[in-house]
């Protein structure tokens, strides 16, 4: 066995520094001042801190939808929850090519968002889903004034990753999710 090489030994329970603090920016070569990056850092963690709630809900419900309309639900629920999981990432990203740090721990997201906490059980489909558009217009509403305010900082990049993809998207779905409590008899007109 080669000691120095190691021997192929995986270095298990490293601890170390943190090498970049939650809130910090570091320089890069973007064109925007420390200011701007901050700022954008600051409105697109929270965006993300509630996109990654709003994923979970979706996954919740996906789970524990039932009724007459499950399996319609069951899979509406999973392709929604797949294109919120598209959305974490593309703002984790975004923050980290800013030169700042997303949100990436559940308890710190549990600490950061502005979506409430549901109930731990199964709730009836018809509020699930108002749960659902509820964490929407909050992200939606918080999305478009945090891309007004980083756009009119020349954050272009981040502007449009919140106009193009998290409320088109996100407007999308309270679409499809709005049209599901319409009260409307299944058999009988």
């Amino acid at each position: 066995m080669d000691l120095a090489l190691g021997g192929g030994q995986p270095l298990l329970h490293q601890k170390g520094p943190e090498t970049q603090r939650f809130g910090t920016v570091k320089q890069l070569p973007l064109g925007l001042g420390h200011d701007t990056r901050m700022y954008a850092c600051q409105r697109l963690n929270q965006v993300l801190a509630d996109t990654q709630i709003l994923h979970s809900l979706y996954k919740k419900h996906h789970w524990l939808v039932r009724g007459a309309t499950f399996h319609m639900l069951h899979e509406l629920l999973d392709r929604h929850a797949g294109a919120q999981l598209a959305l974490v990432d593309s703002l984790a990203e975004r923050i980290q090519s800013l030169g700042g740090v997303a949100v990436g721990d559940p308890r710190h997201v549990a600490e950061l968002t502005s979506v409430p906490r549901p109930p731990d059980g199964v709730e009836p489909v018809p509020v699930m889903l108002s749960r659902l558009l509820d964490a929407h217009e909050r992200i939606l509403v918080d999305a478009r004034d945090a891309a007004a305010r980083i756009g009119a900082e020349g954050d272009e990049g981040s502007n449009d990753l919140l106009i193009s993809e998290v409320v088109r998207t996100g407007e999308a779905q309270v679409w499809f999710l709005a049209e599901h409590l319409v009260d409307t008899p299944l058999v009988r007109a």
